[in-house]
């Protein structure tokens, strides 16, 4: 073998070496650490997430949050609505648990135990009715918000009900809902979780051709108002809670679609 040989050898495994590398590495990049082992970037929706004013995000089957140690609960729940998601299955209701995968350790659902205020879902169970593991995730406690029972079971219903109608109609959508936390709320139980004055609910269908999104702001109350009314920008949104959704975006698609309160393209039959 001559050295001329030698030498091509020897370069073409530096190069595959080093094509391997590369690819060890952007792969790992793209694996997220995620309660019980790791997921790719593409399944936990990452394009999609919002910005983390906590630093604190729990990736699990069905959905991503940001949990706020302060007002024990998390900031915000964002997940994928896909059309193939929608079901009748019913699972059987399990019991609510503490979320293991909150490192600085999530409320007990005890708090709320004669309290006054329903265990709200952020990321309802009936969005997650494609399998049993993705349905009793959402009965976590970093997954519920104090809500009352008129609300719970009333405007916010309505809207979650909307959502999966949405879903269907456009081939799914991206969903993020927290309360907002700020300004001054009363607490309940001994670890002192935040009752929110106001709720959010932000989509955006990616799916159906021209991106949209939809944002709304409804005071913790019950209201038999229609969910137009609800209906405010993104900005609106991004300003109370000092989260930042949908970053991913081209800036001018982004600053167009999030400076906007239209409801046009959006079916609300």
């Amino acid at each position: 073998m001559t050295n001329k040989t030698k030498y091509s050898i020897l370069t073409a495994i530096i190069i595959l070496a080093s094509l391997l590398i590369k690819e060890y590495f952007v792969n790992k990049e793209e694996a997220v650490v995620v309660a019980g082992g790791t997921i790719s970037k593409e399944d936990t929706n990452d394009y999609f997430l919002p910005t983390s004013t906590t630093g604190q995000i729990v990736h699990h089957e069905g959905y991503s949050l940001s949990y706020s140690e302060p007002h024990e609960q998390a900031e915000w729940v964002a997940y994928e609505l896909k059309k193939t998601h929608l079901s009748s299955t019913n699972f059987k209701r399990p019991y609510f648990e503490i979320d293991n995968a909150v490192k600085t350790k999530a409320a007990h659902w005890g708090n709320y135990k004669k309290s006054g205020y329903d265990k709200g879902h952020l990321c309802p169970a009936a969005d997650r009715k494609y399998s049993k593991q993705a349905h009793d995730e959402t009965f976590l406690t970093s997954n519920i918000s104090p809500q009352k029972h008129d609300f719970n079971a009333g405007v916010w219903n309505r809207l979650e009900q909307k959502t999966r109608y949405w879903a269907g109609k456009y081939d799914g959508v991206f969903v993020v809902s927290g309360g907002v936390l700020k300004g001054n709320m009363k607490t309940i139980g001994s670890e002192k979780v935040a009752v929110p004055n106001q709720f959010y609910k932000v989509i955006i269908d990616n799916n159906s051709g021209e991106t949209k999104m939809l944002a709304f702001l409804i005071d913790h109350k019950e209201s038999k108002a229609p969910l137009y009314k609800f209906v405010v920008s993104v900005d609106e949104v991004e300003a109370l809670t000092g989260i930042d959704f949908f970053s991913e975006l081209e800036d001018s698609k982004e600053n167009r679609l999030e400076s906007s309160s239209s409801y046009k393209n959006w079916s609300f039959n």
